[in-house]
């Protein structure tokens, strides 16, 4: 739009009928295109910061402005007594974002919620399904990886396909643990940035003697009930940040040259 109107802007003012005049009205509009345009690509389009915005559960949406993830979401409100979420967030996801899943149960997946969403936003799903396919993201957006770790998720003695996700996002590495109850995998990555995790696998790091290597944790999927205690316990730890609002971000701030 701005483009269109230093063009229009240039085309009355400079219009004439004298071919000499309008030769080089011509090439002061491609000028200002290129111009306009390169500062498009080169300027406007670099990423500065990450964002992280809670949305429930260990459902995430993250942006560096330019690419959108939405991590376990969208999944069904309230199952299995977890948190809520207003329909307006559906509406609310950007068009052609790229959704990844941890695994498929209800509280971090819900297959009506993704059809509505794909029907009007359009977008990319990746999980347990086509992990192949997930890993090679990095071939097409810039300063991006992300690696899939395959962990443990047992429910009442029956074991569940579930992958955590190591992102590596402008040189920022984020761990996404998902649902997993072993600490052993995030346990051998070596300076994380931001690792979301649940409580559980702090507890069993503690309990285990494995030292995860982390700069902040942000502690997500608790139950509502959960909330205070988790504010009490957390809300003065300096690297530890209780997900308890939803909404809240988390900002990332990117090296730049």
């Amino acid at each position: 739009m701005f483009i269109r109107k230093v063009n229009a802007f240039l085309h009355a003012t400079f219009h004439t009928q004298d071919l000499c005049q309008q030769y080089k009205t011509t090439n002061m509009k491609r000028i200002f295109t290129l111009i306009f345009s390169l500062i498009t690509v080169f300027g406007f389009s670099q990423a500065k910061e990450i964002e992280i915005e809670f949305i429930g559960n260990c459902g995430l949406h993250m942006t560096d402005g330019i690419s959108n993830f939405y991590i376990d979401f969208p999944y069904k409100s309230g199952a299995h007594g977890y948190m809520e979420f207003d329909e307006s967030e559906l509406d609310s996801i950007q068009e052609n974002s790229i959704f990844i899943f941890t695994h498929k149960h209800s509280d971090h997946y819900s297959k009506k919620n993704l059809k509505k969403v794909m029907k009007r936003k359009s977008g990319q799903t990746y999980g347990v399904s086509n992990i192949s396919e997930l890993e090679k993201l990095g071939e097409s957006i810039e300063n991006f990886e992300i690696k899939a770790l395959k962990t443990n998720h047992t429910v009442f003695g029956i074991s569940f396909r579930h992958y955590s996700y190591l992102i590596t996002w402008h040189n920022k590495k984020i761990y996404l643990s998902g649902d997993t109850t072993e600490p052993e995998t995030i346990g051998k990555i070596e300076k994380i940035d931001l690792a979301f995790v649940p409580y559980w696998i702090l507890k069993n790091a503690n309990e285990q003697n494995i030292t995860i290597d982390a700069k902040m944790f942000a502690v997500y999927h608790l139950y509502p009930e959960q909330i205070p205690s988790a504010k009490e316990n957390w809300d003065e730890i300096e690297n530890i940040r209780p997900m308890v609002e939803q909404g809240e971000k988390i900002t990332i701030e990117l090296e730049t040259e």
